[in-house]
């Protein structure tokens, strides 16, 4: 189960549901990869609506390897997630959301 306390979001891939969360190390990590230049336009890019499926992938990676999750990118982007494209995008946008602030009382 999730801790949302924790920066947490669970997201169910291949039946199973995983916990996500960004430390420090995942986003740097992220930053590089996405070729963004800090947290804020990595941030701005999936608050407007402009990142790419590729984007996507990244960051459920990112939070999903930081809480343990042994499998690659290359095995996420072969894999089903739950509610298809539109859950994993509202994920990786809680996962921000919470790994920036507390999440907001009954929420989650």
């Amino acid at each position: 189960m999730a801790n949302p306390y924790r920066g947490e979001v669970c997201l169910t891939v291949d039946g199973v549901d995983c916990a996500m969360r960004l430390s420090l190390g995942a986003l740097a990590q992220l930053e590089v990869r996405l070729g963004a230049e800090g947290l804020l336009p990595l941030i701005e890019r999936f608050e407007t609506g402009q990142f790419k499926a590729d984007d996507l992938i990244a960051l459920l990676w990112a939070g999903l390897s930081a809480a343990g999750w042994a499998g690659s990118e290359a095995d996420l982007s072969k894999a089903e997630i739950a509610g298809g494209p539109m859950v994993a995008a509202r994920c990786a946008a809680q996962l921000l959301r919470l790994t920036f602030t507390l999440p907001e009382s009954g929420d989650d």
